[in-house]
């Protein structure tokens, strides 16, 4: 599905995208396939994951159906809704919903509490990425959060970060985690630490390398947390 969703997002933004020095090379905007290609791919992909669902519970197979949508509809937003990363973080964290349909038939609170933390932590790391492509987006007049929090981006950032752990904290004492999992969560709040002079620096190398920085932060709770229900 993230692969059916880049497609389609891919699809919308061609035209944009040739505007953009980050994504004027991408093989879509670049005429390396074609947007009918791209629109195949997308299909396809979505059609592998409906028929993977398939496999899984009834619940499983309608929470499904609102994932698509919201998933092809967030490249729309970023016409007309200030902060469109707040559709993204949705779309990227409707597996979580769907993940605990799936293994015990219902969607408890915990699963909201690990939703809205993915939520804050989507809307961190790509408000980062959005500040990267900042002027390009405001000539072109698309919406993005970095645009909406103006000079206060890295701020929003910061709070972000700050949320996403915060709750994370939550989902820890939740679920009774042990040692391998706090390590990893206080690993994550010094690789969040880490980013802030590079979001404070006025520099789109610098805000692009504090996106790609969150790799390590996601890989930190997710090694506490395998690690601890391995032990």
């Amino acid at each position: 599905m993230r692969s059916a969703g880049c497609a389609v997002n891919d699809f919308a933004d061609r035209k944009f995208d040739k505007h953009v020095t980050r994504t004027k090379n991408r093989v879509l905007t670049s005429g390396k396939i074609s947007p009918k290609e791209a629109l195949i791919v997308a299909m396809v992909c979505a059609a592998m994951a409906f028929g993977l669902v398939l496999f899984l519970n009834a619940l499983t197979i309608r929470l499904s159906f609102l994932a698509v949508v919201i998933a092809a509809l967030y490249p729309l937003f970023k016409r007309f809704f200030a902060i469109p990363q707040l559709v993204l973080g949705v779309a990227f964290s409707f597996g979580i919903p769907m993940a605990f349909a799936a293994v015990v038939g219902e969607v408890p609170p915990l699963a909201w509490m690990i939703f809205a933390a993915n939520l804050c932590w989507v809307l961190a790391y790509d408000t980062a990425y959005a500040m990267v492509d900042k002027q390009d987006d405001l000539k072109l007049g698309l919406k993005t959060s970095a645009i909406a929090f103006g000079g206060k981006a890295a701020l929003m950032v910061v709070i972000f970060h700050a949320l996403f752990l915060f709750l994370m904290a939550g989902v820890l004492m939740w679920i009774k985690a042990g040692a391998a999992g706090w390590l990893g969560l206080l690993l994550a709040v010094g690789l969040c630490t880490v980013q802030v002079p590079w979001l404070y620096s006025g520099q789109s190398v610098q805000y692009f390398r504090a996106f790609l920085f969150n790799n390590w932060v996601g890989m930190a709770v997710f090694l506490g947390l395998a690690v601890d229900a391995w032990l």
